[in-house]
């Protein structure tokens, strides 16, 4: 779902994005009473975090962005809709749905009604007139917030609030439904059947479901010790090369997180970003206008041939891990016509710069990936290696300094022990006729781990 908006928006459409925050749910009452919080409080307090987080990785902020605890008359009438369709009944102040007078119930999950037990994602009460049946209503309980309702005081059931909320925002009819794997049973099933319930012509075109996060190949969870937020993981790590890193997986397969994989993207984004950096300067050194017609043949072949790539992938189901490979050979040309001598020779080498940035940068920016500056960005991508390396500036230019007196006095195996010495820090040298710079890289002890595990 990252990209979702933006290439929707790039093809044209109007999007109207709506992300809400249940903030009315057993677990956050839990929690609020574990820590003497207010429950709503709390929400709201999780809400600014997740926000943060959000900008961080360049997502788009929704177009409207309710809450459940703003929404109570919404959810109510609902309820109200669902009673009088005879598909829920009332039970000692909660109001039940029967998954029974729905025939349709298990469409999207493909689960039959027999094969539903109680406890197993649904919640076991004896008074059910079938264990499968879900809360629409729940009656008051001490030391949980409330509302006022026919039913008297008490709280939605969460799939309620999700079915009320889009249908305030969206309608009984929409054309994309999101959300993780783990949702498809009960949440989304459940949410079919009270819409559809409650509006007889209620439905979804799309239901777009992302994987799960592994780490190491393993199910990342709070139970096996390998649970970590987005804070932890950008601060040693450029936001845009975690996002970058979740684009090279397509949205519905897991996501194996690990450190060789995060330092891969870095690398790459540093990479992306310098080769664009590059461009703007060298560009930024003419001032001419051009006809599209100026481009040389095999550069306008290759320009193509992205562009395809680019709507073929995109278009089918989102596939970003490979638009991302296709943008090896634009960002290959631009390099060799900045830094070869035969790229530098080439016929109308500005014009072909000027194109091939723009289809570059486009992509970007469908995929989010555009920063605000180049050289900004790239500071605080070496920022982030000299963290995870341990190191200061200072340390790795007096290092560089080092190497150089020793490749002055042919002292080689000096040289190669300082360039070996930081390659394993994450930090690669590079040599031209103007010097020696550096940039981030995967540490040499990652690399090897990854050749051997091929």
């Amino acid at each position: 779902m990252f990209s979702t908006g933006r290439y929707l928006r790039h093809l044209g459409f109007e999007v109207c994005y709506v992300r809400n925050f249940t903030d009315v749910d057993d677990k956050i009452i839990a929690r609020a009473n574990e820590l003497g919080e207010d429950p709503i409080s709390l929400s709201r307090r999780y809400c600014e975090e997740f926000h943060h987080d959000m900008v961080y990785l360049h997502c788009l902020p929704p177009s409207v962005e309710p809450r459940v605890s703003d929404h109570m008359p919404q959810i109510i009438d609902m309820i109200k809709q669902i009673l009088d369709s005879g598909c829920a009944y009332r039970m000692d102040g909660d109001v039940y749905f029967s998954v029974e007078k729905f025939p349709d119930y298990g469409q999207l999950s493909g689960r039959k009604l027999e094969d539903n037990r109680a406890g197993e994602r649904v919640a076991v009460d004896a008074r059910k007139k079938n264990p499968a049946d879900f809360a629409l209503w729940k009656s008051a309980k001490e030391g949980e917030p409330f509302w006022e309702s026919p039913w008297g005081p008490g709280r939605p059931g969460w799939h309620i609030e999700c079915s009320a909320m889009s249908a305030a925002y969206l309608g009984h009819s929409f054309d994309i439904h999101g959300g993780g794997m783990d949702l498809v049973f009960p949440h989304h099933e459940n949410e079919i059947a009270q819409s559809c319930a409650a509006c007889r012509d209620s439905s979804i075109s799309y239901w777009v479901h992302n994987g799960f996060v592994t780490v190491d190949s393993e199910k990342m969870s709070k139970s096996l010790g390998n649970f970590f937020t987005i804070r932890q993981v950008i601060d040693l790590y450029h936001p845009l090369a975690l996002r970058l890193f979740l684009l090279g997986t397509h949205y519905r397969s897991p996501i194996n997180y690990s450190d060789i994989q995060l330092e891969s993207a870095s690398e790459r984004i540093f990479y992306i970003y310098q080769t664009l950096h590059d461009c703007e300067t060298v560009i930024s050194q003419h001032d001419m206008a051009f006809e599209k017609d100026s481009i040389p043949p095999d550069i306008l072949d290759g320009i193509n041939r992205f562009h395809n790539v680019f709507v073929t992938s995109m278009s089918d189901d989102l596939h970003t891990p490979v638009l991302l490979a296709a943008f090896s050979d634009p960002l290959k040309i631009i390099n060799d016509m900045i830094h070869t001598r035969k790229g530098k020779k080439q016929a109308k080498r500005i014009e072909s710069l000027v194109a091939l940035e723009k289809i570059v940068k486009n992509a970007l920016s469908v995929l989010g990936l555009m920063p605000t500056r180049y050289s900004e960005v790239l500071q605080q991508l070496r920022e982030k290696a000299l963290k995870r390396a341990k190191l200061t500036e200072d340390q790795v230019l007096q290092k560089i300094e080092g190497r150089a007196v020793a490749r002055k006095n042919r002292d080689y195996e000096k040289s190669d022990a300082i360039r070996k010495d930081l390659a394993t820090l994450g930090i690669a040298l590079m040599d031209s006729p103007d010097g020696t710079s550096w940039r981030p890289a995967v540490p040499l002890a990652l690399q090897q781990q990854q050749v051997a595990a091929s």
